[in-house]
């Protein structure tokens, strides 16, 4: 066994050998796999094989695209079949609400080049004429979809792969794995010791194990997953004798299954509730091609509905039940991307479709460790997601909850009640009082929008389908009272979260935003070092504050921070609240090694109550003695204020757009600050508004947000970010890559849109929008702007179309509407509210 590689690869399944391919593909000869018993001996030798084109993340649906083209590439390259079976995969729906979930991910689907078609249920039956279409609204079918044989694809894999110069070791076990004080990894085994640059664990149920050799407690348990393959039956092998094509992949969505034709008979495949998490603690040293007793009592409902829409299912014998691990997360989606806290260990785990999304995933990781950044905006599958809350007893709720959820209706504002509340401000409980109907992000609890008293759905208002997965509301509140109906349309909540943003706009509102990442920077290298990794020019004078963001080496945004001078060679930096773990990577990694900067993540010790409205200024005036006017307190500065007698750093900054200020204060002054703003407002009326009238009214001021509008698959300039990008300044981290791509000319270019004609329906983002019938963006957000009376969208289009005026078409839920390229920050474009 080699004693160096470029690069380790831990795990022998279809993940780990498409990894070690692509490496290889890239140039990286000098690589190395291990697998400590046979290829495929874990989750994919039990795999069903199939390849599920549909996915409402941007960013796993890439995956899978790719891996869907690249499969059939691969069979061409290394003369192996792979056994894909391009049968194409039918997706049913039996209610408005399924098909609304379909017309919307078409658009996702447009937008990244998948093909989609709508079926009647007649079309269903000409397709699967075994299907009994009752009940049947219609339907969306992939023709590039099928399945694949997992064996004989990673068979593929490990010839290309070593084909290139690639080596797999089989029957070698990692016993450790440490980093040296050189920065390489030196990884045991019981075959011998490998030096190595890059480790990549893909290891599926040992990911947890394998991050304790490291240090991470890696987000990933298995749950078990079951599938039921039928005897032959007669029609299916007479059809076969005939020469008729397979009738495919059924997906019955509202029912929780999948079925399609295995030899000759057919092959089940229920998501049920209550399947529980395996392998917690990771399998046996021993394990291998291990399989746990099956549970068919649990899979009932799903079988009964299997057999109502396809009778032929209950008219053979089962022949085989499988019930293996399958790696899941918290959201369900993959892990993929570089490691918390360590340099060069990479992961590519928590494959819950690892076979559709092998391929793609493979490709990206193996962009993102040679070239230093992937080509796909992969924030939806990135490891530094989940923080340290994710830990073992939140796992086993969560992936549980992700699992039983895999079919039901993906609402654009569903909030799942797992593990729920786990983090919590103090001010939570004042908040719940008022009427808070929460959201959680990053674990932290954040109201959404605020409920009436005594408000409540009737069961006639949520009138559920007649459907096995038909829960359409949210959790109940505390009292037991549902509050909240889901839809992809504008739902029971839209004219409260009105009401909060017009109240922000007249009077005075209070947000809590304490779930905002906080940074402290210092030392003598502090200036120096900011300067260096983010666009803007980084604040000169204590007490201002700037908008700066960090880019990629390509030029694209990878963060964004608002940078508060609090003393000399001392700054507090504010960013994304959900990704602080991710935007905290970077940092520390770009951290001089000489000690001259000293960064600390402050979250936890400090609350941020937002206090915005043009009576703001009169509310906070009653509970301090520091001067709040205009002439002594303008806008982007701050300073530390009394609040009666607590403190806060008072900043002259918010995401809505009006006259106010962000409180950053102790997070054990938070109840009496709260108290003191609330009682003082009472003659101004406050009321307190959530988070989703906030994204109502930036969108009426175009401010952009992280992956939407910045990404690093746009360029800075791309997001209309060129007066945040100060090129005139000395060196910066994307800086030269920025200028290239400009000389280049760039493919993308930022809009404000007003939607004409919206009744019911606003855009989210993800929509296509069309010009003289041609596909020329996408939406990146989108809502109703209440202040300006509008529905709007943010977006990006093709360069020219982005004059004011432009006349354009944005297609939501399967309808086209009308749009108009408008003025950036529609209301307040001047700032004159802000700067009042």
């Amino acid at each position: 066994m080699k004693a160096q590689a470029k690069a380790v690869i831990i795990g022998g399944g279809v993940v780990g050998v498409s990894t070690l391919y692509h490496l290889a593909r890239k140039g990286w000869t000098d690589v190395v796999l291990l697998e400590r018993k046979e290829l495929t001996s874990g989750s994919t030798w039990h795999a069903a094989g199939l390849l599920p084109l549909f996915n409402m993340s941007y960013s796993v649906g890439k995956l899978h695209q790719y891996s869907v083209r690249f499969y059939q590439e691969l069979e061409q390259e290394t003369g192996l079949s792979v056994g894909f079976s391009k049968v194409s995969n039918i997706r049913l729906a039996c209610t408005e609400d399924r098909m609304d979930e379909y017309r919307y991910y078409s658009g996702v689907a447009k937008t990244v080049g998948v093909d989609v078609k709508f079926l009647t249920p007649d079309e269903v039956k000409a397709i699967w004429p075994m299907c009994n279409t009752e009940g049947l609204i219609g339907a969306i079918q992939h023709p590039e979809d099928g399945y694949i044989q997992p064996n004989d694809l990673t068979t593929a894999l490990a010839k290309g792969a070593r084909a290139r110069g690639a080596e797999i070791y089989r029957h070698t076990t990692v016993t450790a794995i440490e980093q040296l004080e050189d920065g390489q990894w030196l990884v045991k085994t019981d075959k011998g010791d490998i030096h190595c640059e890059h480790v990549i664990s893909c290891t599926g149920s040992f990911a947890r194990k394998t991050g304790d050799m490291v240090g991470l407690d890696i987000p990933v348990i298995p749950v078990e997953h079951q599938f039921i393959v039928t005897e032959p039956h007669p029609e299916i092998l007479a059809r076969k004798k005939q020469g008729l094509p397979e009738q495919g992949v059924l997906r019955e969505s509202d029912a929780g299954y999948y079925l399609r034709e295995e030899a000759g008979g057919l092959l089940l495949g229920p998501y049920e509730k209550g399947a529980p998490c395996c392998y917690v603690d990771g399998p046996a040293p021993d394990c291998e091609n291990e399989l746990f007793q099956e549970d068919l009592d649990r899979l009932m409902p799903h079988i009964e509905a299997c057999i109502n829409r396809v009778p032929a299912f209950g008219e053979v014998g089962v022949k085989y039940v499988y019930n293996g691990a399958i790696a899941y997360t918290p959201d369900g989606n993959p892990m993929v991307g570089p490691a918390w806290g360590l340099k060069n260990f990479w992961l590519n785990e928590g494959h819950s479709f690892g076979i559709t999304a092998a391929g793609g995933a493979g490709w990206q990781l193996a962009e993102w460790i040679v070239d230093g950044e992937p080509t796909v905006d992969m924030m939806g599958v990135d490891p530094r997601r989940f923080g340290p809350y994710a830990s073992r007893g939140y796992l086993r709720i969560k992936n549980e909850e992700a699992y039983s959820n895999v079919f039901t209706v993906h609402y654009p504002n569903e909030e799942r009640p797992a593990a729920r509340p786990l983090k919590t401000t103090p001010c939570y409980s004042r908040m719940q009082a008022l009427g808070a109907v929460f959201g959680q992000t990053y674990g932290w609890e954040r109201p959404q929008w605020f409920v009436p008293a005594g408000y409540q759905l009737t069961p006639a208002d949520l009138d559920p389908p007649e459907v096995l997965l038909n829960e359409n509301h949210g959790a109940p509140l505390a009292d037991g009272r549902i509050v909240e109906k889901y839809s992809f349309r504008r739902s029971n909540y839209f004219e409260f979260v009105g009401q909060e943003c017009r109240h922000v706009m007249e009077k005075v509102g209070i947000l809590d935003m304490s779930a905002f990442a906080k940074y402290e920077v210092t030392g003598k290298g502090a200036e120096a070092w900011l300067e260096s990794i983010l666009a803007n020019k980084i604040p000169q004078t204590i007490g201002r504050i700037g908008l700066c963001h960090m880019l990629t080496k390509q030029g694209g945004v990878r963060a964004e921070f608002t940078v508060y001078k609090t003393g000399k060679q001392a700054y507090y930096l504010v960013g994304a609240g959900a990704f602080e773990r991710h935007d905290y990577d970077y940092l520390e990694k770009l951290c001089p090694e000489d000690g001259s900067v000293k960064l600390q993540k402050i979250t936890t010790q400090y609350g941020v109550l937002v206090i915005a409205g043009p009576r703001s200024r009169d509310l906070l005036q009653k509970i301090t003695d520091a001067d709040l006017s205009n002439a002594n307190f303008k806008w982007l500065t701050g300073k530390k204020i009394n609040i009666g007698a607590a403190q806060a750093q008072a900043l002259r900054v918010n995401f809505v757009g009006e006259l106010g200020w962000e409180l950053h204060h102790p997070i054990e002054m938070q109840n009496y600050i709260f108290d003191q703003v609330m009682a003082a407002g009472a003659e101004f009326d406050i009321k307190p508004f959530g988070i989703r009238a906030m994204d109502s009214m930036r969108l009426e001021k175009s401010y952009r947000l992280i992956p939407r509008e910045m990404s690093i698959e746009y360029s800075a300039l791309e997001s209309a970010l060129g007066r945040f990008v100060r090129l005139d300044k000395p060196d910066f981290i994307g800086k030269q890559a920025l200028i290239d791509w400009q000389a280049r000319g760039f493919k993308n270019a930022f809009v404000t849109l007003e939607v004409h004609g919206v009744t019911d329906a606003d855009a989210r983002g993800s929509e296509v929008i069309f010009h003289q019938g041609q596909v020329v963006g996408r939406t990146t957000s989108g809502g109703y702007g209440w202040r300006i009376g509008k529905s709007l969208a943010l977006g990006m289009v093709t360069p020219g179309l982005d004059t004011v005026g432009t006349q354009l078409e944005i297609e939501i839920l399967g309808q086209r509407y009308p749009a108009t390229v408008i003025i950036e920050s529609p209301y307040d474009p001047e700032n004159e509210q802000l700067r009042a």
